[in-house]
Formats: structure tokens, C-alpha cells, sequence
């Protein structure tokens, strides 16, 4: 199963509360990365931090511009 990522409650020192239900079977194991709210909020705010500094990377000012006489095979399948 693909790594998931679910808030929950702690409702006491052996149960959870799910915010919303997972499919998966009874009685499988799972892993939990136990985070206060804010350690939750600083990471993913360090990851979208993360994620536009490399889309900035992959289309910043230097990215090249390609003219249409710079093409050596045409896609058949584009339609401008």
C-alpha cells in the first residue's frame, strides 16, 4: 500500500481517531509517525517551500527559448 497521510486524535494511550476512514484490512499492520500539530504544519510548510524553489529551478529566467526551426521530428499528435 502507498504511504498515506491521515490526521488523527489521540484519544487516549492506545487509541486513535481517524479523520476520515483508510481502506485497508482488519488486523494489518501500519506505521505511525506520531508529530505535534505545529512539528505537522513546519513540515509541510518546509515542503512546499521545497517543492516551489524547484519548480522555480526547472522554469526560472535562463530557461531557453525553443523556436519552432529548432525542432528536428514534429509530433504528429500536437495540435497548437
Amino acid at each position: 500500500m502507498a504511504l498515506q497521510m491521515i490526521e488523527s486524535q489521540v484519544l487516549d494511550a492506545t487509541h486513535l481517531e481517524l479523520s476520515r476512514p483508510i481502506q485497508i484490512r482488519p488486523r494489518s499492520k501500519v506505521m505511525i509517525a506520531v508529530m505535534a500539530s505545529d512539528d505537522v504544519l513546519d513540515e509541510r510548510e518546509a515542503w512546499f517551500r521545497f517543492a516551489a524553489a524547484q519548480f522555480q529551478a526547472a522554469y526560472g529566467e535562463d530557461e531557453p527559448e525553443y523556436t519552432l526551426d529548432m525542432i528536428r521530428e514534429p509530433n504528429p499528435e500536437y495540435k497548437p
